[in-house]
């Protein structure tokens, strides 16, 4: 499920403009955080904040690449590793709704520790040599999933909309990896995957024969971007002006969501997660330029209003950081109380179905997930 351990990288604080210094945070010697394969931006920005952690704590983060949202986040059940530098699939995970809806997985309450949101883009790339230059002229083309992988498959699938498309209207070519599928796409077997525009097999993309281009989603295209929000609630529009074939000079109008967004499980305990996000915050300038989009990852530029809640101990470092206010407070606690219907309504469910096979379990899951939060008032998001 993991593939081989790659990084090194640590933690340290200097804070010395702060009221707290760095030798009042305390971090441990050793931490694992899984992140998507090596090269792309989830893994770039886990190493630089890891080297930051290593120069000022003497603290080993051990940054451990997988292939898909499953890959990443069972060490993390498994109590193997801390955090993972994960997508929207820490949405998906958290509503427990397609690999999510298996028996061995259910609703999984994930927490936000920090999540990064700067100058690029979120939206299917596509080989340059295709000729295509809109969203409309992928029907019929070879669309890149992952198995394994609901963020990066809904992901494409929210992009497309854009146009009135659906996954019929595409032709889907499987991957076993994220960095397969853009090897895939480079070598010829497919035409195009969703990406942020800053991954790093993004730039391979672009620098092989075939070339790349991210057709636009124009924001004035209000009907459009309604049929992206229904499938990717988290997507929001903004122009890109980093990342594979693009610049300042040369912006595109696109759609972004945090990424990475450092997510842990909900059973980690505050005194072990706010040392972190501090250390993180008081640190900033040490890392915000040892990875493309690492400079997202302030306190003040968060994304306060997202779907998946903040931990507790992450709270109490933004609170300190001055960016948490009262309406940030209410958000956050509606989350919670989002996760904990979710996690009765699996109780419920799992124990009374468990003899079902996968697909009708999941389908009667489906179901129940959404007279659950129905009863509740709360939208269902995946109808």
């Amino acid at each position: 499920m993991l593939h081989r351990l790659i990084a090194l990288a640590s933690v340290a604080v200097l804070g010395s403009s702060s009221a707290v210094c760095a030798q009042d945070v305390k971090l441990p010697p050793t931490m694992a955080v899984t992140a998507y394969d090596t090269g792309t931006a989830g893994f770039n920005i886990a190493v630089a904040v890891g080297k930051m952690m290593k120069d000022k704590y003497s603290t080993d983060v051990r940054v451990l690449p997988a292939g898909n949202d499953v890959a990443r986040l069972a060490p993390l059940r498994a109590g193997r590793a801390l955090a993972s530098a994960m997508g929207s699939g820490s949405y998906f995970a958290q509503e427990g709704v397609f690999e999510f809806g298996a028996k061995e997985w259910g609703p999984q309450p994930l927490q936000v520790l920090l999540g990064t949101t700067d100058c690029n883009g979120g939206s299917v790339g596509v080989a340059k040599d295709t000729g295509i230059t809109q969203i409309k002229e992928l029907r019929g083309k070879r669309l890149g999933f992952v198995v394994g992988s609901p963020a990066l498959n809904q992901n494409a699938l929210a992009i497309i909309a854009f146009a009135g498309l659906t996954q019929k209207d595409v032709k889907v070519v499987e991957f076993a990896s994220y960095g397969a599928m853009w090897k895939g796409i480079i070598n010829n077997d497919a035409d195009a995957g969703f990406a942020t525009t800053i991954t790093g097999p993004a730039r391979e993309l672009e620098n092989s024969p075939r070339g790349i281009i991210w057709p636009p989603l124009p924001h004035a295209d209000k009907e459009g971007w309604a049929r992206v929000q229904k499938v990717g609630a988290f997507f929001t529009p903004m122009m890109a002006t980093c990342g594979a074939g693009i610049s300042a000079d040369k912006p595109i109008e696109m759609g972004t969501y945090p990424y990475p967004i450092f997510v842990t499980y909900g059973s980690q305990s505050p005194d072990a997660i706010y040392p972190i996000v501090k250390a993180m915050i008081l640190n900033y300038d040490a890392y915000k330029d040892g990875a493309p989009g690492a400079g997202g990852l302030a306190a003040n530029r968060q994304t306060m209003k997202w779907v998946v809640p903040f931990h507790p101990g992450a709270v109490k470092a933004m609170k300190e950081a001055g960016n948490w206010t009262d309406e940030d407070q209410k958000h956050n606690d509606g989350l919670f109380k989002r996760q904990d219907v979710l996690k009765a309504a699996w109780a419920d469910y799992a124990k009374a179905n468990a003899s079902l096979g996968e697909k009708d379990f999941l389908e009667g899951w489906m179901t129940a997930r959404a007279a659950a939060l129905a009863k509740a008032n709360m939208p269902n998001g995946f109808e």
